[in-house]
């Protein structure tokens, strides 16, 4: 009987969320949807990435950014939330680093948000509900923007 050990790499690729240098790409995950921050947390840490922190709404998003800055390399941020919006909070980080990376968490049917926060700097967007590829797909090709 073969075990894994007889096909030692053969389909092995490297986790997405790991750096050249083999450290790990750090999230913060704003989003006022328990499930959607538990799941978005699931997707990326499967594949290496460290969860920074997370954020319950915009104005606490932009607070944790400004704490964990610069250890934090990519933001996901939610359209729609209390308190401070997304866009609004997109606007705001950018003001305080023009480098960040975020890439907005939308629902289905809110096109002129999205278009409107990538006008604004965001990198790309993700729509829900949450696709596993989609979101290493849009995680990745973000981080190499």
């Amino acid at each position: 009987m073969k075990n894994k050990v007889d096909f030692p790499t053969i389909n092995a690729k490297p986790p997405e969320g790991l750096k050249e240098d083999g450290s790990a790409y750090r999230v913060l995950v704003v989003d006022d949807s328990m499930f959607v921050t538990k799941q978005l947390g699931q997707i990326l840490t499967s594949e290496g990435f460290e969860i920074a922190g997370v954020a319950v709404d915009g104005e606490d998003g932009v607070e944790k950014y400004k704490e964990l800055f610069p250890n934090v390399d990519l933001v996901t941020m939610d359209i729609t939330m209390p308190k401070m919006d997304g866009v609004t909070a997109l606007e705001k980080i950018i003001e305080f680093d023009p480098k960040a990376r975020v890439i907005m968490v939308s629902a289905l049917g809110k096109q002129d948000l999205v278009k409107d926060a990538l006008i604004k700097g965001a990198k790309n967007y993700i729509v829900k509900p949450l696709d596993r590829e989609k979101v290493l797909e849009r995680v990745v090709m973000s981080l190499k923007k």
